[in-house]
Formats: C-alpha cells, structure tokens, sequence
C-alpha cells in the first residue's frame, strides 16, 4: 500500500528517453530531488547533482564511500552491551564548484534570463551534461556548455569540462573555479532516518599547498581520525587571451582565469579533481597521491577520461542490462518509461559498488548523508544477487569486506552476551552504531542474511576457495552464534526456539519466534554444518586452518545440525498461515484504510508502543521469506500467506514493493504484481516514497532487477539449480537479460508465448523450464513455448 503521490512533471520539461534522464528547463520545484537524480559516482567517490554555480541548493555534496566521523551516542538511561558510538559519512570539500561573471555579472540561476537550458544524465556515457544559453542584462549572449564525470576506471578521479562562448560580442569572462573546504553535513529536521549533523567543525585542516597549476587542501577528522587530501588541476583550450590567478587557503583552493573573450571563440577549462582517504596516512601523502593522480589526468586528456568511461560502461551494460518493451496502451504513461526507469536503477547501483573495493555499500549509495552512509542487510539480501549474477568481481569484494568486520563481529557477540559473531545491524568501520536495539541490535537475522549471499554467491560462481577460506570462518562464527541464542522448549514439544529477536518488519521488535529468522537461521545452520563437514572429510588441511583460527569442536558440527532439524516454525492451523511471530496474531489489526494519508509512514507519526500492539507491517517479512526459501513453501501457502499479510503491509519501507511483486507473479496476481513492480520501478523517479531529496533507495533498484528477473522471468535458482517459469504481464510485449552462472555467459529472451535460452560462452548448462529439464549447448538457442 503505497499512500504517497508520485511527482506528475512536466512531460516536456522531463521527456522519456530510454538512456538518458533530461532536464530541458530550470526548474526550481524539482531542485532537492533533482540533486539526488542527477547525482554521479564510482562506488568510492560520490557527488551529488549540484550545479557548478553553486546557488541554488538545498544539499551539496560530496563523498567518500567510508570516509566518516564517530561521535558518542548520548542515552538518557544506558544498559549494557548498547552500542556506544555513532558514524557518519562526512560531507567532504566541494570541487564542483565553478562562478561565472560576464562583464563583472554573477551568472546566477536564478535571475539569470535563460534562452536555453538542458541537463543530461547521459547512461551509456556516464556523464552530467549541461547546456545553457545565457543573455546579460546588457544583451550579449553566453553559450555554457559543461560536462562533469566520476571515473568508473580511476578510482580516485572526478572531472568537469566547462566552455564558455559569448556568442555576440567580446566581453571581459572571469571564470573561479574552487575547491572549497568546510562543507555543511546533513542535520535531520526530526526524521531518524537523516544524518543527526555536528554542532562544532569536523574535518580540521592541516595542509594547504599550491604546486605547479594545482591547489591541494588535506584534514583529518576530528574523532575517528580519518584523513583526506584533495587538489584540483585546470588544462584550458581557447584562442582567447587570458591570465590565470592561483590561491589556496586552509579551506579553498582556487583558479581565477581572466579572460578576454572573443565573439563565437570559446574558453574551455577541464577541472580535474582527485580525492584520497585513510585510516592513518598524513594529509600530506594523500595530497602527494593527489598530485600524482591530477598529473596523470593532464597528461592523458579529457577525451581520454571519456573514452574509458564509455568503455566501462559498454561492459557494464552487456552484462547488466534489462531490456523491456512495453505494449502500447492508452494510458498518461509515456512510452518507454519503465525502461529508463530500470536502466537508471542499474546505473545508480553500478555508481554505487563498481569500486566499492575495501567497503560496503551505503543504503543511499554516494547520492546522500541520510542513514548516515551506513550498510545495511540491504547488500547481501537485495544487492548481492543482481552483483552475484552480473558483476560477480564486486560480489566477492562485498563479501570479503563483511569478512573483514569478523573480529568486531566476534566482539560485539560477548557484548551482546552470546557465542561466535554478531554482525552489526548498521554500521561503516565495523562496529555496531544502532542506538535503538529493539529495531536494531536484536534484528539478528543479518548473520544469516550474509550467509544466504554467501551461499547464492557461491552457487552462482562456483567461487569454493572464497567459501572454503573466508566463508568457512564465518559459517562456524555464525553458526555457533545461533546454537547458543536459541534453546529447546518443552512447551514447544522439545523444538529450538528463537527468542527476543526482531525479524524484517521494524514494526513488530523483540519477539519470540520470528518465523523468517527462524527459518533462515535453519538455513544459516544447516549450510554450516553441510560445509564444514565437507571440509573435515575431503579438505583436511583446510579444515585444520579453520580448527586453528576458530577453536572449532567437531562435535559442534552435529548441535548445529541437531538445531536446524528441531527448529521452531510457528504455523497457524486455523488461518492456514505462518505467524510472523509468536504473539502475531493476538494484536489487534491496525485500520490502514481508517489512516489518514498524512500519517505516513507510521513511525514519524505514533509512538513505536503504539505500532507495536498492532498487526500492521513496515516492510514485507513473511513474504520475503516466501520468496528467499520459496522451496519450503507449498504453492497453497504462498497464496494463503499472500493474502493474508499483504493488506497489512504499509509500504512504509522502499524495500517491501519489490518482493510484493515477486510473490504476486508466483501465485498468479498479475494486478498486484505489475502495481507493486510499478511502484518499485518508479520508486526515486516518481519519487513514491517522498523522500528521495535525500537520496537514491539504492536496495530497491537491486529488487527492481529481482522483479524483472525473478518475478515476471519467473526465475528460481533454490541450491543452485536454475528454473525458469515466466510470468510476463499483459503490458510487456518482451523482456531480455544476461545471466553470468559459473563462468558461462546465458541470455534470456522472453514473450508472452515463448522463452529463448541462448548460452553465448561456456561449457554445457543445465536449466529447467516449467518443469522441463534442457542442456544448452553453446551458440545454440533453446525456443520453447510458455504455458
């Protein structure tokens, strides 16, 4: 139940076009979402998408994926084992930065008669573009042309071409161009989920230096002691006079180039930009990285800069790509409107982990401050498929840092008064920072969440040395976790139980029994021990290693599997139904149609008390579960469930759209499905949720592939075996993607009444299609007809 109005912009302001998002006017109402849709990065370095004039805006930005400070979270009464500190991603200096004057008149947007503007966010080139036709109070008219990349192939690098042509006349151009410190961080107006802010200044300064054509400013955060060296460099190409003028102060770096412009003759400068980061090196060798960095850039050229872009990009979409073709209909949607949308949702996911090398991915990716640049469980259980799939390269690294954060993770479980590891519920240096434990801490159900990537990771690759190394360390830590948080009840017949937990849904916290815990917790226990008994019994050289770093007991192996096989799955047998919980269905039924639209979502406006004694459902929970371990469910029960738990269910949370569809198309409702894979779709282009100011809703564009892919494709992939039943809505004429499973290449085609499998590269895949088992040959399409 999505409650919130989508935008209607203007269709000539914002047209459909399959590639690209386009602005063709300046159009103020739209500015805050418009700084997060236009936003561009690489996975390490984010900028939102301010204009280089600076003014107007509502939040710049720009980000380093873990570049944070910590700072004490303050309780009015503390307990043990809360978490102690917070982290926040910093808002870091701003190279975008570019003024304009004419005749010694500010170009300002906002008074500035425009004869053209036109913004682009071009996806297959990977670039902001932007054009725009200028007349000065006195007449003379100015052609701004501009065109700002992150770098997907250098990591540290960030680039804006900017032209300025006077078209009537000469004139006298001063174009400063800056890179300005001491940036404003996000401070919530009462919303938990943005960034809380700082009272006092967090990044110090402690180098500021010009060298060469360059500034470069370098500062160390005042707590986490995180440090940052930043510069800036100009090339510029004209036939115009000019002199240039350097400066550099503890919070500015800045190029002043006097121009004495020419009629038709334009003025082109290309600011580099390069940031670096650190736990511990000086500012002065970030700043000397920097250097070398800003020099390599001079010397291979901008052209060159895009050229390599569009080459990432070109790869990126051959492997990545959803093509969908809608059938005509008439309808206010313009056509080709759920293509953009899925492509942008994939871009954005590509601008968020392509070099997230060494970290997680932030719920808002590099778009926004809110939630405070944390990772969630939104990686492994939205992201991670789609990387696992397409970009299996930045999978591994995903995984390989949730490795890193075990030695926390075996810590924070004594903190918590438990064996093996927890790992934190929200967090960027590895430490726990959720400061509300009910909605927080006690959702244990992250080990097994990182678990199942671990294992549809692995399914997917074939990558054994990360499972029989990294992966082995946490299925012991994880499994023991598990043993020892539940118990056997006697009131529940001798099952295991799972106590004071919370599951997927915020809405209903600290609870007995959690049926989508329970159950991946079984799943989290029973891989364990499968794995680890195959190391003991065919790799037992690496068993040792894993006995030496774990302290493992054999025996600890069959009390895992002895849980897994007695664990409590609450089932209702009047209702036909599984409880989300224990107590679930004792609460009285929240009336969703009786609340008022502006009182959503729920938990800004009630007390969680409140929420709590109701069954009403932030985000799907149940249903999930129906989808992840779909192969412990009858058909009859997805259905039953279904329909139970979907008019509970808020939409309060981005993540619930995308599964809602994905159970819908399985049990056959193809109303709800195509509403829910609409909504989904459109969540931060249509802006459902209302709130995409802050930024992108980066786990919901991983369950818009999901949606694609697993929902209207049908696919199911349950220990590895891949199946496909497809369930293509009324209102798509064709879908296709790309599938990279064990080294082989698989594009699917589909239409309503036929599929086509075509193993482009790799040895032989076996595959089912509604129930009929084919091996696929390469080079070979496999046609077959859908029932």
């Amino acid at each position: 139940m999505i409650r919130h109005q989508t935008l209607n912009p203007p269709p000539h302001i914002y047209p459909v076009d399959e590639w690209k998002i386009i602005e063709r006017s300046f159009y103020p109402r739209f500015l805050a979402q418009t700084e997060t849709l236009f936003a561009i990065g690489n996975g390490y370095l984010g900028m939102r998408g301010n204009f280089e004039e600076g003014s107007p805006e509502v939040h710049t930005g720009t980000f380093i994926n873990g570049f944070h400070e910590t700072w004490p979270i303050i309780y009015g009464e503390l307990a043990f084992g809360f978490a102690k500190t917070g982290q926040t991603m910093l808002n870091l200096p701003d190279g975008k930065r570019i003024n304009l004057y004419v005749d010694d008149e500010l170009f300002s947007l906002p008074s500035a008669k425009l004869l053209l503007f036109e913004r682009t966010l071009d996806m297959r080139s990977g670039t902001l573009d932007r054009e725009i036709l200028w007349e000065t109070p006195s007449g003379k008219q100015v052609l701004i042309e501009s065109r700002r990349l992150v770098s997907l192939e250098y990591r540290h690098l960030a680039a804006i071409s900017y032209q300025v042509t006077v078209l009537n006349a000469a004139a006298t151009v001063v174009i400063a161009s800056q890179l300005r410190g001491n940036q404003v961080n996000q401070i919530s107006q009462g919303d938990p989920r943005q960034a809380p802010g700082f009272r006092n200044r967090v990044l110090q300064p402690e180098v500021h230096y010009l060298k060469d054509q360059r500034a470069l400013l370098g500062y160390r955060t005042k707590e986490s002691g995180m440090t940052l060296g930043c510069g800036i460099e100009h090339a510029v190409e004209s036939s115009c006079p000019y002199t240039v003028e350097l400066n550099c102060s503890e919070d500015c770096g800045e190029a002043v180039f006097l121009v004495d412009a020419l009629a038709k003759k334009p003025f082109q400068i290309v600011k580099y930009l390069s940031y670096h980061s650190s736990a511990d090196a000086h500012p002065q060798e970030l700043c000397t990285r920097a250097e070398r960095i800003l020099g390599r850039a001079l010397e291979q050229g901008f052209d060159e800069l895009l050229s390599s872009q569009a080459r990432y990009l070109d790869d990126f979409w051959s492997h990545s790509d959803v093509q969908i073709t809608e059938v005509p209909v008439d309808s206010p949607r313009p056509p080709g409107e759920t293509q953009q949308a899925l492509r942008w949702n994939l871009f954005q996911i590509l601008q968020a982990s392509s070099r997230a090398e060494d970290t997680g991915i932030p719920a808002k990716g590099l778009s926004g401050q809110t939630y405070q640049g944390h990772y969630f469980w939104d990686t492994e259980i939205y992201l991670l498929p789609f990387l696992s799939y397409t970009a299996p390269r930045v999978a591994r690294n995903l995984l390989l840092f949730r490795y890193s954060m075990l030695a926390q993770a075996r810590l924070r479980a004594r903190e918590v008064n438990q064996k093996g590891a927890l790992f934190p519920w929200r967090t960027i240096n590895g430490n726990e920072a959720s400061a509300y434990y009910a909605a927080g801490t006690a959702q244990y159900h992250i080990n097994a969440d990182i678990i199942f990537a671990l294992k549809k990771y692995v399914e997917v690759t074939g990558d054994n040395s990360l499972l029989y190394n990294e992966g082995a360390e946490m299925l012991v830590e994880t499994a023991r976790l598990w043993a020892d948080l539940g118990f056997y009840s006697e009131r529940k017949g001798g099952k295991f139980c799972i106590h004071g937990v919370t599951g997927p849904d915020e809405y209903n916290t600290v609870v007995n029994n959690n049926t989508y815990t329970n159950l991946m917790a079984r799943m989290n226990l029973n891989y364990a021990a499968k794995t680890i008994a195959t190391l003991r019994d065919t790799y037992p050289d690496l068993f040792e290693t894993l006995v030496y770093r774990t302290a493992l007991d054999p025996d600890e192996i069959g009390e895992w599997q002895a849980a897994a096989e007695s664990m409590y799955i609450p089932f209702d047998e009047k209702l036909g139904i599984y409880p989300q919980d224990d107590n679930f269905l004792d609460r009285e039924v929240w009336d969703l149609k009786r609340t008022p639209q502006d009182k959503f979502p729920l938990f800004l406006y009630y007390h969680p008390l409140v929420i709590y004694r109701h069954q009403v459902i932030k985000q799907a929970d149940i249903v999930l579960a129906m989808f992840l371990l779909g192969n412990e469910f009858s058909a009859e029960q997805k259905g039953d469930n279904f329909r139970y738990y979907d008019p509970l269910t808020t939409g309060d949370s981005s993540l619930s759209a995308c599964i809602q569809s994905i159970v819908a198309a399985e049990i056959g409702d193809r109303e709800k499905s195509e509403k829910y894979a609409r909504y989904a779709v459109l969540m931060d282009l249509a802006d459902i949720g209302g709130n995409v100011k802050d930024g992108c809703h980066i786990a919901s564009m991983g369950g818009t592939w999901m949606v694609a892919v697993y929902g209207f494709g049908g696919m199911r992939d349950y220990d590895g075996a891949l199946s496909f039943n497809p369930r293509l809505p009324d209102t798509v004429r064709s879908l296709r993607f790309a599938l990279q499973v064990q080294g082989r290449n698989l594009e699917v085609e589909l239409t309503a009444v036929k599929a086509t499998y075509l193993l482009k590269k790799g040895m032989e895949l076996a595959i089912s299609h509604q129930g009929e088992l084919i091996a696929l040959l390469p080079g070979i399409p496999a046609v077959m007809a859908i029932r």
